[in-house]
C-alpha cells in the first residue's frame, strides 16, 4: 500500500506542477495581451494624431468656407430680390401712369371726334331741312 502512496504522491506533485505551469501560462498571457493592448491603443492614438485630426481640420476649414459663401449668397439673393421687387414696383407705376395717360388723351381726341361729328351732323341736317 505504501508503493500505491508513493505513486499516488508521484502523480499528485505532477499535477500539481502542471497546475503552476497553467497558471504561470495564463498569467504570461494575460501580460502579453495587456501589452499588445496598450501597443494597439498608442498606434491608435499616433495614428489618429498623424492622419485623423490634419483630416479633420481641413473639414472644418471647408465647410467654413462653405458657410461663409452660402452666408454671402444667400445677402446677394435678398439684394437682388429687393432690386426685382423695386424694378417691378416701378414698371408697374409707370405703366399705370402710361395707360392712365394714354386713355385721358384717348377720351379726350374721342370727345374732339364726337363734337366734330356732333357739328357735321348739325350742319348736314340743317341743310337738308333747308
Amino acid at each position: 500500500m505504501a508503493e500505491n502512496l508513493g505513486t499516488t504522491n508521484l502523480l499528485l506533485g505532477i499535477m500539481a506542477a502542471v497546475s503552476v505551469l497553467e497558471a504561470l501560462l495564463l498569467i504570461g498571457i494575460g501580460i502579453g495581451g495587456f501589452m499588445m493592448y496598450r501597443r494597439v491603443m498608442q498606434l491608435v492614438t499616433d495614428l489618429e494624431a498623424r492622419q485623423i485630426a490634419p483630416l479633420r481640420e481641413k473639414a472644418d476649414a471647408i465647410l467654413a468656407d462653405v458657410k461663409s459663401i452660402t452666408a454671402r449668397v444667400s445677402q446677394q439673393t435678398e439684394r437682388v430680390d429687393h432690386a426685382i421687387s423695386g424694378t417691378i414696383e416701378r414698371v408697374d407705376d409707370t405703366a399705370a401712369r402710361v395707360r392712365a395717360g394714354v386713355h385721358d388723351r384717348v377720351s379726350q381726341a374721342a370727345g374732339v371726334v364726337r363734337g366734330v361729328r356732333a357739328v357735321l351732323m348739325s350742319l348736314l341736317h340743317r341743310e337738308s331741312h333747308a
